[in-house]
Parts: structure tokens; C-alpha cells; sequence
């Protein structure tokens, strides 16, 4: 439940809030640790803001992830305790879904929670690596060098993640501007022309037949085949969104020419990542596979790593699963197995993310440097077919009137 509350402080101050807690007795006690002296307290009645509104739906980028691990790290090594360090960081977090998020952590702190338990409560924000890595750190006493881990390993992601979007929003500019172009030649320029044939009575070449029949058809049933794509579109999706749907449509994109390797590549470097990362910090082995197969975005790999997981706790180890599974490349099963032998698994997956990474990028600019000169072809082709259709039949118009 939420409870608001009224209370003063050590200081005399008035301070006003809300907070979560399972009933009066225990959210009346969390404020009591905390050095509040409480006015009132009643249960918060649900309501509908357009502040609540905004941050259901806002988002948190990475990088105030990022910048918030790094400065709770900073902070902790300073000797600053964890329930002061977040009341400073709340002051300065512009980000308000994640100020809001960070006062509560503070509170959950105060009231006894330990911070990757305060930290799970908000799983739209940090993830269950994270949590988990951190709860490792607090057993392990290097909850700041967990903390500084996590910034990199998430920083890294959001790093390759722009980077193909960026690599491919050039394309998908210019293939939207020449569909734009071609359905208003189509549109407006062509109806003009055909008007002015038909006045004159124009003998018409095939190819400005074809863009006639064409542009009259589309003008006519345009709108009923918009409407079946978008019908086969929703269809699709629907599928999409049901467990074997999901399963068939990851298995096609990593069978795709050029586009399968490149997801298999980013999918497999974020497992690396993962798994070396959680490794390096504590955790136990099954537990990691637990969190890879949930920080999976593909339902093949997810299945791939869940039978491994299902093997390594009936004792057969790491290597051997995954060099049974083609889905895993034969660097990745082989630098596993070197790291199971020398206990050096996070140096050696490390090394792995790092080459899949760096893969990755480079068939990604590749395959934009072929992706551009296509369509600009494509392009010209089309183009071309309509100016060599208008203009062959306006030859044509003059012909006869020279006649």
C-alpha cells in the first residue's frame, strides 16, 4: 500500500511525502528509523495525474543509468552512508520517473531493505543483472566496484545499440523520401498527363500504358489493398506476440542473409557480457544462466541457454552443452571451455563479447555501405521508368500535332 505522510525532522523541518509500505504499522515505523517524527499518516488514494501519467510512460535512458551507478559509486567510497548518498542524488536527478524512483530506494534503505532489494522494486529502470550484481557486491563487500562494472557493461550495450541505429537511419530516410516522391509523381503529375492524352487523342507507348492502367488502379482500390496490409499486418503482429510465434519469427531473422549473423553476433556478445560480468562479481553459475536466459531477446537463444542451464546443474559443465548447440559459435563453446579449465571464465567471455562486438559493427557498416548504393539504384530505375513513360508519350502528343 501507499501512504502519505506529514512529519517533522531532527532539524524541525515540515516534510511531506509518500511512501510504500505493506500497512500503518510498518510504514509508521520505516519514517520512525528514519528520523522523522510523524504528524499523519493515511493511505493514499489512487489517482490519476497527468505526473503519474507521464512517468508510466517515460523512459529512462541508459545513460542516467549510468551516470546514477557511477556517482553512487563515487559516493560511497567517499564514506558517504547509501540512505545520504541517494537523498543527494534525488536532489540532482533531472530525470523526474527516476528522481521519484531513487527518493523511494532512500526510503526502502531506511526502513532496513538492502539497496538490491530497494533497487528491484523498479524493474522498469534496473534490471535483474543489475540487481543481482549488486546484491553480490553487498555480499562480497565491492559494492562499488559492482556498481562502476554494471555502468561499463550497460554503457557498452547502449554504445553498439546507437551505433546500428545509427548506421541504418540513413537508408530508412532516404526510402521514405523516394516512396514519398514516387506516390505524388503517381498521384498528381501522372492523372495531369493522362488528361492531356486523351485530349489529343495520343497514341500511348506501352510503358506509359502500364503507369496509366496502373496509377487508374491504384486510384481505385488503393485504399481496399492499404486496408488488407494493414489487416495481414495486425494478423501478423497478433502471431508475433504469442510464445510460438515469437519462437518462428527470431528463428527467421537469424536464418536472414546478412541480418541473421549480425543479430546472432549482438544477441551471443550480450550473453558474453553477462555472464562474465556476473562471474566476475560472485554469483553462482546457475544462478547467471538463470539471468542470461532472461536478459535474452531472442526466444531461440533464450531456449538454447535454458537447456544448457538445465545441463550445467546435472553436472555437465558449460562447455559441452553449448558445443552440442550450433546456435552457440565455436569461439564462444571453445573460449567457455578454456575459461572452465583455467577458472578464468570472465576474462576469456570478456575477450569473446569484444570480438562479436567488433564483428558486429563492422558486417553493420558493411552491409549499410551495400544497403545505400541499392536503393539509390532502385531508386533511379524507378524514376527514370516514369520520366522515360511521361515524356515518350508527350513526344508522341507533339508528333501527331506536327503532323
Amino acid at each position: 500500500m501507499e501512504y502519505s505522510y506529514v512529519a517533522y525532522t531532527e532539524d524541525k523541518r515540515t516534510v511531506k511525502g509518500r511512501i510504500s509500505a505493506a500497512n500503518d504499522d510498518t510504514a509508521m515505523s520505516i519514517l520512525n528509523y528514519g528520523g522523522y517524527q510523524v504528524v499523519s499518516l493515511k493511505q493514499a488514494a489512487a489517482s490519476f495525474t497527468s505526473g503519474r501519467i507521464a512517468a508510466a510512460f517515460s523512459r529512462i535512458k541508459p545513460q542516467e543509468v549510468v551516470m546514477f551507478s557511477r556517482q553512487l559509486a563515487l559516493l560511497l567510497e567517499s564514506g558517504t552512508d547509501i540512505a545520504t548518498t541517494l537523498d543527494l542524488l534525488q536532489n540532482q536527478t533531472t530525470n523526474n520517473t527516476l528522481k521519484k524512483a531513487v527518493g523511494q530506494i532512500a526510503t526502502d534503505i531506511r526502513g532496513g531493505s538492502l539497496l538490491s532489494s530497494a533497487l528491484a522494486k523498479h524493474p522498469r529502470i534496473f534490471s535483474r543483472v543489475f540487481c543481482q550484481a549488486v546484491a553480490a557486491g553487498e555480499q562480497g563487500g565491492s559494492l562499488e566496484i559492482v556498481l562502476r562494472q554494471m555502468a561499463d557493461h550497460i554503457e557498452r550495450q547502449a554504445t553498439t545499440e546507437k551505433k546500428i541505429k545509427s548506421a541504418l537511419a540513413y537508408p530508412i530516410i532516404v526510402s521514405f523520401v523516394a516512396i514519398a516522391v514516387i506516390i505524388l509523381i503517381v498521384t498528381f503529375v501522372m492523372p495531369t498527363f493522362t488528361q492531356l492524352y486523351s485530349a489529343f487523342g495520343a497514341k500511348i507507348p506501352a510503358a506509359t500504358k502500364f503507369m496509366m492502367d496502373a496509377t487508374d488502379w491504384f486510384g481505385r482500390f488503393g485504399l481496399y489493398l492499404l486496408l488488407v496490409v494493414v489487416v495481414i499486418a495486425g494478423f501478423v503482429y497478433a502471431y508475433i506476440r504469442t510464445p510460438a510465434g515469437r519462437y518462428q519469427w527470431d528463428a527467421l531473422i537469424l536464418r536472414m542473409p546478412v541480418i541473421g549473423r549480425i543479430a546472432l553476433l549482438n544477441e551471443l556478445s550480450r550473453c558474453c557480457r553477462t555472464i562474465s560480468l556476473l562471474f566476475k562479481v560472485g554469483v553462482p553459475l546457475p544462478e547467471i544462466m538463470t539471468l542470461a536466459v532472461q536478459s535474452s531477446n531472442n526466444k531461440v537463444i533464450t531456449e538454447a541457454l535454458g537447456q544448457v542451464k538445465e545441463e550445467l546443474i546435472r553436472g555437465e559443465g558449460l562447455y559441452k552443452p553449448m558445443a552440442k548447440r550450433p546456435v552457440f559459435l565455436p569461439l564462444m563453446s571453445q573460449m567457455v571451455g578454456v575459461g572452465e579449465e583455467t577458472g578464468n571464465l570472465d576474462n576469456t567471455l570478456a575477450t569473446v563479447a569484444r570480438s562479436y562486438e567488433d564483428e558486429s559493427e563492422d558486417r553493420t557498416s558493411s552491409a549499410v555501405g551495400l544497403i545505400q548504393p541499392i536503393i539509390t539504384i532502385v531508386i533511379g530505375l524507378l524514376v527514370a521508368f516514369i520520366a522515360i513513360s511521361m515524356f515518350s508519350a508527350m513526344y508522341g502528343v507533339y508528333g501527331q500535332i506536327a503532323a
